[in-house]
């Protein structure tokens, strides 16, 4: 079977058109088709074969990219590492992946004591072509880590027909085509980048810019440089934007859309991104389990704000209660989500499967609502709920509440254990720069615009929230400060 998103197809289809570059090296189709090869050849002189799974621990950059489709050449997955990770954290995924070589930076790297090549050592020619395994769909593409913040993170393992499927859904709902121009700033170990900023816009030829690292200072020189048409971020980047964007006036004019995700953001934060970059920002919802997204609100056509949209074609969305029953529309419930896209299952952990995955559907852990439009909503995770006095807390309300606010650029709201109630609301803000916010304003504005019992009883103003790996607020770290 033929995947559309792989170098040899691309290479016949798109040939010498600009296809992945970064700050060292810009790759046509077909010299990245012939990078792979060479990839490819050194990763079986190593032993790597169809089945194997290689652990690649790279910071975004062009080689990145060639390890994990060296991989696939030869039938074998990749499982991204964060880069910024612990010996011990990318020893447990080595070790839980049963990865059979590690590409990571060099000899001081962690490898758990696997083969290992470092990425200044990678081949960049050879002298034959190396024939590219028949893949099928049920092959394992990727396995991806969850962020871990309940536990030690699990493998999600991702099929090529979840990724083939992904990156059709995903080529058609941007409406991506050969003209566009991706700039890429999410890390590469997560399936957002991987999914909305690699492999879907190389599947329809468009380019991939790849920044190594982030900056919210050189972000619109960025853009003005390289004229991207797209990227995707999360909103935490858009909020730094916006603070550095503060007396500049940067020709953002290329842009045709920006993508948000991997965590709710305010319909405040949304429009003044908008109002600034002069483009649309389409919020999404999705999880690694799924492959990547299932849900968008449409670049073309109604959308809207502090919904994350309809379902995306081809999958399937339910809200359910607590025996997994649907509840009538408006209703609250957790969201399930189902299609081509769901995983395998979670690599060596067949118990944590079974939570999962029930009748071919995704037990999201979120609390949704779906809309007579069929717009989505998510209200909060579950495990996120605040039980005050036997009353439901929904800490998502809450945060939208606050950062209605001026002057509030990020908040978290997490409960805190109490003798009495059970638990109480408190947030977490952090202002931008010169605002002037107190304890007492938020309170304050809170008051006029929730009711009593879902005031925090306690605020605190601070310089940064505590993020994980993908840019998600950290929230059981902010709950650790009320651990004895």
């Amino acid at each position: 079977m033929e995947f559309e998103y792989l170098p040899g197809p691309l290479a016949a289809k798109f040939g010498d058109a600009p296809a992945v570059g970064d700050d060292s090296v810009q790759l046509s189709f077909r010299e990245l088709d012939a990078r792979v090869q060479a990839v490819a050849q050194q990763f079986r002189d190593h032993g790597v074969s169809r089945g194997d799974i290689v652990a690649v621990m790279l910071p975004n950059r062009s080689e990145l990219v060639l390890a994990i489709f060296a991989a696939w050449h030869l039938g074998a997955a990749a499982t991204p590492i964060n880069p910024n990770f612990t010996a011990s954290e990318a020893d447990h995924q080595i070790s839980d992946a049963g990865a059979v070589l590690v590409v990571n930076a060099g000899p001081d790297a962690p490898d758990a004591g696997r083969p290992s090549i470092g990425v200044d050592d990678l081949r960049t020619s050879t002298g034959a072509t190396v024939p590219a395994a028949s893949l099928v769909g049920d092959d394992l593409a990727l396995v991806i880590y969850t962020s871990g913040s309940t536990g030690r993170p699990k493998g999600v393992m991702l099929t090529h027909s979840n990724v083939d499927a992904m990156t059709s859904m995903m080529t058609q709902v941007m409406q991506m085509t050969a003209e566009d121009h991706c700039l890429l700033i999410l890390p590469l170990f997560h399936a957002n980048a991987l999914m909305v900023s690699l492999l879907s816009p190389l599947r329809v030829g468009a380019r991939l810019s790849i920044v190594g690292t982030f900056s919210a200072s050189t972000f619109f020189d960025r853009v003005e440089q390289l004229r991207p048409t797209f990227f995707s971020a999360v909103p935490t980047i858009y909020a730094l934007l916006l603070t550095q964007a503060e007396g500049r006036d940067p020709d953002m004019s290329s842009l045709r859309f920006a993508v948000c995700g991997a965590a709710p953001a305010t319909r405040e934060l949304l429009e003044a991104a908008e109002n600034f970059l002069g483009a649309p920002i389409i919020e999404g919802y999705g999880l690694t389990e799924a492959t990547c997204a299932s849900a968008v609100n449409p670049i073309d056509g109604l959308r809207k704000p502090g919904t994350v949209g309809p379902v995306i074609p081809g999958q399937r969305i339910r809200i359910v209660n607590d025996t997994l029953e649907d509840v009538p529309t408006g209703s609250r419930g957790e969201v399930l989500v189902t299609g081509p896209t769901v995983m395998a299952g979670y690599l060596n952990n067949p118990e944590a499967t079974g939570k999962t995955l029930v009748d071919g559907w995704v037990r999201t852990g979120d609390v949704g609502v779906l809309d007579d439009d069929g717009y989505l909503s998510i209200v909060d995770r579950i495990k996120d709920m605040i039980i005050r006095g036997g009353e439901n807390l929904y800490p998502k309300e809450i945060e939208s509440a606050i950062g209605s606010l001026s002057g509030v650029l990020e908040v978290a709201v997490v409960g805190r254990p109490d003798a009495v109630l059970g638990e109480v609301p408190v947030a977490y803000v952090v202002p931008y720069p010169e605002a002037e916010l107190t304890p007492e304003s938020v309170i304050a504005h809170c008051s006029q615009h929730l009711t009593r019992v879902k005031v925090p009883v306690d605020v605190e103003i601070i310089s940064a929230l505590p993020k994980n790996p993908v840019g998600k607020i950290d929230k059981p770290a902010l709950r650790a400060a009320f651990t004895p």
